[in-house]
Order: structure tokens, then C-alpha cells, then sequence
């Protein structure tokens, strides 16, 4: 799988479910919110929830869960691009490109 594959696949996917039509305004507020549960993810791992009530979970469902919220984080992020019609490979190439540039690489 490659990502502008499963950006379309991903659009479709939303679009069946008339998710597709919101704004990148309201989109931005789901990518936000995402990036919340990342952050929840990363801290468990990272430092615990010392949450109290909360059962502790072992690092391999920590890691998944992790995994899980990045996966997120990056649909939103292709949802985005796609509202935008920006290519996702484009996004990748201006990341490197910024950085070599930046850091004279």
C-alpha cells in the first residue's frame, strides 16, 4: 500500500459515509482532536495515565494504541490534503526538501 492509494481508498471509505463533505474548518477540529489522543497515547507510554480506576495496560497494548492514534492523526492529515487537492507524495517531498534546504543537507 502506498499512501496516495490509501488516501483515495480513504476518501471513498469516507464519502459512503457522508463524512467527507465537511469543511476543512470542521476537519481541522477533528485533526485536533486526534492529536489529543495521540498526546493520551504517548503520556500512558511514556509517563502512565495515573488515572484513577484505570486498569494498567500492558506495553504491547500501549504500543497498538499508539499505533492506532498515529494512524488517525494521518488520515486526517490526507483527508485534508485530499479537501485541499493537494497530493499526499507532494507533502512528503516538501518535508524533505524544507529541511535539506534548512539544515544545508
Amino acid at each position: 500500500m502506498n499512501i496516495k492509494n490509501h488516501q483515495k481508498w480513504l476518501v471513498n471509505f469516507y464519502k459512503k459515509r457522508s463524512w467527507y463533505q465537511y469543511s476543512p474548518f470542521i476537519r481541522l477540529n477533528f485533526l485536533t482532536e486526534e492529536v489529543g489522543e495521540l498526546s493520551r497515547a504517548v503520556r500512558a507510554l511514556k509517563i502512565g495515565r495515573d488515572h484513577p480506576g484505570e486498569k494498567e495496560s500492558s506495553v504491547e497494548v500501549l504500543n497498538a494504541n499508539l499505533k492506532e492514534e498515529l494512524a488517525d492523526v494521518l488520515d486526517q492529515v490526507l483527508i485534508m490534503s485530499s479537501k485541499f487537492d493537494i497530493d499526499p507524495q507532494t507533502l512528503l517531498e516538501q518535508s524533505e526538501n524544507k529541511l535539506k534546504k534548512r539544515f544545508h543537507e
